[in-house]
């Protein structure tokens, strides 16, 4: 059983724990003490050890921060835990907080008094951010203060879980699709292009990539926790635990990388002085740039050379998700099949749908992990955005209700987020025509041609535009990038109110996942994830353009269809799909199977 049904933070931890933090504060002489949710590695999801906003405040959701100050403290979630953030966290310890509008640093600007000293982990925090919260300190007459250590690592103590120390593995040419040595030198010349010596690489999916590794450090993502130094010239130093270093790993990562230990990163850092070193300041944490400074090394604030093309992933990545998503998608339909089949007579609880869901994985053989924990909103609890079922929180689902199932695989050829709403019973019609309008959003992305330069920025007003006209919305991103067995979420990509610079480009990866929530009683989103790929001309364009493929392959509730309410367009796209779902999937599954996936694949009438 991988899933998780994590009890381990819940409302009574910032009772609880707060008072320990505000005594160790106290201790080294501070006012107060920011709480991001990233780690030292700036990930989004965590190692229980590095899970400290959880066990300050309750809240686990994968974006968040706090702030505990000696006479009050609040927390910061956006839009999508705004359900989730008042079940989990005591508000009569945190005031709740948009972290999005005005977020921490109109907190500060507010709450801070002058004179007041507050302390931050540099670790922990990228400069950036920072620059923006010394700003909002200063305003109000106080400042942030680097401290060591940590108040509340003191404070959490020996109760605090062991750093993880899973083993780092060679992932095979045959899955990446390029050796890391060619990665190497590419990426080299592109540093030596912008005058550097050498890039500090801190982020864990990073390295695996252009090392060709994989680990099990952090939860549902196959990644290791490491630091690295690559040079122009190609060569690099990988910095990892030896505990995690397997036999194989240093014959498979040659004489041009020399593997070292966490120990050694501060003294290395140190031998840069004097060269000019890539940083980028949004995946890298504030120390490393006061490190080398300290050494006398010139920063070049950039981007991760590594980010954009590993985002764009070649013909074996591409190929190897289309293998992993029909794979997936024959477990997912074997799923699909049982909650229109048994379900709808047992009305299985959240726990039950998520265990079964697994189960459909693990049969493949060819499971690793899930890509995140499978979310299973029943009822009311589909409305919360990224809800997680717990024990704690758990519902059946009720005859003329909706399941909504966002859930995932990793794979070694590739990564899987899907997610199906689905009714059970009999659905109302406002459920069936707010369903079909979240439909329509997501054909309408799905089929757009777009000029080679877009961003996906200027796509995602086409997902929302049929919810808009009836006076609705959803509050999360329409598209995330998703890795190659690597990390669920994965930029620079993404689709989303918020501007992005980022073009789209041939081979990368993203969702497509409009949605509708109506609080207290249900949820609807449908997610594929699609490539993007170069479109075949159009008869007089002048311009290239660029498209999607579809790689997502399981049945969407018609139960749930206004057909009336689709273009004689998105009814051909619709069957056009589903048609592909029943040639690829069927031969996939039994009999029963396959003849449920024919009746609910036919044609729309």
């Amino acid at each position: 059983m991988r899933q998780t049904f994590d009890e381990t933070a819940d409302p009574s931890f910032g009772r609880e724990h707060t008072p320990l933090i505000r005594r160790a504060m106290e201790a080294q002489s501070l006012d107060g003490f920011l709480v991001p949710h990233e780690d030292e590695h700036q990930n989004e999801y965590l190692p229980k050890a590095n899970d400290r906003l959880a066990w300050a405040t309750g809240f686990t959701g994968s974006a968040g921060a706090a702030v505990i100050l000696k006479d009050k403290a609040a927390i910061f979630v956006d839009g999508r835990y705004a359900i989730q953030v008042r079940d989990q966290v005591d508000a009569g310890v945190f005031e709740i907080r948009d972290l999005v509008e005005g977020g921490v640093p109109a907190f500060l600007k507010e709450a801070l008094k002058p004179g007041w000293k507050v302390g931050y982990d540099p670790r922990l925090h990228s400069p950036d951010a920072l620059a923006m919260l010394r700003d909002a300190a200063a305003s109000a007459g106080a400042e942030l203060s680097p401290v060591t250590p940590n108040p509340l690592d003191q404070a959490w103590g020996h109760a605090r879980p062991s750093q993880p120390k899973a083993p780092v593995v060679p992932h095979p040419v045959q899955f990446a699709g390029e050796e890391s040595a060619s990665k190497r030198a590419r990426i080299g010349k592109a540093l030596e292009a912008q005058g550097a010596a050498a890039a500090v690489i801190t982020a864990p999916a990073s390295i695996a990539w252009l090392f060709n590794i994989r680990g099990g450090d952090v939860i549902r993502t196959p990644l290791p926790l490491g630091q690295a130094i690559l040079n122009a010239d190609g060569q690099a130093r990988l910095f990892l635990d030896p505990d995690k270093v397997t036999a194989e790993l240093p014959a498979w990562l040659g004489n041009e990388v020399r593997l070292e230990t966490p120990a050694d990163l501060e003294p290395a850092l140190a031998e840069l002085k004097g060269a000019k070193v890539v940083a980028d300041p949004a995946l890298t944490s504030a120390w490393y740039f006061e490190a080398l400074q300290r050494a006398g090394a010139t920063v070049i604030r950039g981007g991760d050379p590594t980010v954009l093309p590993r985002a764009c992933k070649n013909a074996v990545e591409i190929e190897g998700s289309r293998r992993a998503h029909a794979r997936d998608g024959a477990a997912l339909t074997r799923f699909l099949h049982w909650l229109a089949t048994e379900g709808q007579v047992s009305m299985p609880d959240e726990l039950e749908a998520v265990v079964k869901l697994e189960s459909f994985r693990e049969a493949t053989g060819a499971l690793k992990d899930l890509s995140f924990d499978t979310i299973a909103g029943a009822m009311s609890n589909g409305a919360i955005c990224h809800y997680h079922p717990s024990r704690r929180l758990n519902r059946r689902s009720e005859p003329g209700s909706l399941l909504l199932i966002d859930s995932g695989g990793q794979y070694l050829d590739g990564t899987t987020d899907v997610t199906r709403t689905v009714a059970m019973g009999e659905p109302t019609e406002e459920m069936c025509e707010r369903f079909t309008l979240v439909l329509k959003g997501h054909l309408a992305l799905a089929r757009v041609r777009f000029p080679a330069g877009t961003a996906g920025s200027a796509l995602d007003a086409l997902a929302r535009l049929p919810l808009w006209a009836a006076g609705l919305d959803y509050d999360h991103g329409t598209g995330h990038g998703v890795g190659s067995y690597l990390g669920v979420h994965e930029g620079p990509q993404r689709i989303a109110k918020v501007p992005n610079a980022v073009a789209l480009r041939p081979g990368m990866i993203v969702s497509n996942e409009p949605g509708f929530y109506k609080e207290g009683a249900y949820g609807i989103r449908i997610e594929n994830l699609q490539v993007v790929t170069e479109a075949k001309p159009i008869d007089g364009g002048e311009r290239p353009m660029l498209g999607f493929e579809t790689l997502t392959l399981a049945p969407i509730d018609r139960r749930l269809i206004v057909t009336a309410m689709l273009s004689p367009e998105e009814r051909e796209q619709m069957d056009a799909y589903h048609a592909r779902v029943l040639a690829v999937i069927g031969p996939q599954v039994e009999p029963d199977v396959r003849a449920w996936l024919t009746e609910v694949c036919a044609p729309l009438v």
